[in-house]
């Protein structure tokens, strides 16, 4: 079931692979290990199927433009918020059939002083409303509306609010709103995004097991992560055909002891330490069972591994 041929079917009711801050343009041994999520570029993990990334900005530095983060991590200084989008859109020019999911929000304890202020949302707003922009983001408004329309289009997921500019400019961004009510690592998240329709967002956000004592195994934190996750994945399956389901398969437990670093989560580390594999590997079964349903966007870290997990969620 690829998503180039459901050309009528409601966004909403699709099974889409995402991926976490997937931002490959600076050596990948050069970031922490907390942060490290991903393998592949940007351009690579668009070949792969990915079509859901979540973008997480703030200032550069120097103030000086929007750049990405990965929490403290700054991801590349010379690759701004625009420049990254300018990539997406020359891909969809390659692939006028197919649709991104693209989620903004801002990345938080960058820096000392940082803030999401009026400079960083006057500046969000100016890429977000540019007349490139305009024409590649589908301009609906708490609808993802459907394929026909959003062909060669970005569906804007907005993580933001933009509290600190006068409302107009909040009201004039196309897309979803879910600022509002994302708990914290929560695990079964309900955000209506269309009050007229009624239209909700369903989403499971569990990124660390921190319910589970510090001196949890590995196995026990893994394990603990892929059963909100399961349970999320057959939700999306059974439930609410005609919502927009989100699920994060991805996580860690950096304050676990041993720490549990986003690569052991999502493909464990080779040794009895996680003998079972990662969540990528013990969902596999999972996404199995529920071949030919419906799955929703489902964000994977280090997506590569098992190589068929990406053929897996979309069905193909």
């Amino acid at each position: 079931m690829k998503l180039s041929t459901l050309l009528i079917t409601a966004a909403a009711c699709l099974s889409v692979n995402g991926s976490p801050t997937p931002l490959a343009i600076r050596a990948e041994d050069q970031i922490p290990l907390e942060y490290r999520c991903h393998w592949s570029s940007i351009h690579a993990s668009l070949e792969a199927g990915v079509r859901f990334f979540d973008l997480r900005y703030a200032f550069d530095p120097t103030d000086t433009d929007l750049v990405f983060w990965h929490n403290e991590a700054l991801v590349s200084q010379r690759s701004s918020v625009q420049d990254v989008l300018f990539a997406f859109w020359d891909w969809l020019d390659a692939h006028p059939s197919e649709t991104l999911l693209l989620s903004f929000m801002y990345q938080g304890r960058t820096k000392v002083g940082a803030s999401h202020g009026a400079a960083v949302q006057s500046r969000l707003f100016d890429i977000l409303t540019s007349d490139v922009a305009n024409k590649y983001f589908l301009q609906e408004r708490g609808d993802l509306g459907n394929l026909g329309r959003a062909r060669g289009k970005a569906v804007l997921i907005r993580r933001f609010t933009l509290d600190r500019l006068d409302p107009s400019f909040d009201a004039a961004l196309p897309g979803l709103h879910l600022a509002e009510g994302w708990d914290d690592n929560g695990k079964a998240i309900e955000l209506v995004y269309n009050t007229t329709t009624g239209a909700t967002a369903y989403i499971e956000d569990y990124y660390t097991p921190e319910d589970l004592p510090e001196n949890a195994t590995t196995v026990q934190n893994i394990e603990a992560k892929v059963n909100v996750t399961a349970a999320h994945l057959e939700k999306a399956a059974t439930e609410a055909p005609d919502s927009l389901f989100i699920t994060f398969a991805s996580g860690g437990r950096i304050s676990a002891n041993p720490p549990v670093y986003p690569e052991t989560m999502a493909v464990g580390n080779g040794t009895n330490v996680s003998p079972n594999g990662g969540v990528n590997h013990q969902l596999v079964p999972v996404l199995g069972s529920l071949k030919g349903k419906r799955k929703g966007v489902v964000m994977l870290d280090f997506f590569e591994e098992p190589q068929d997990l990406v053929e897996l969620i979309l069905d193909l």
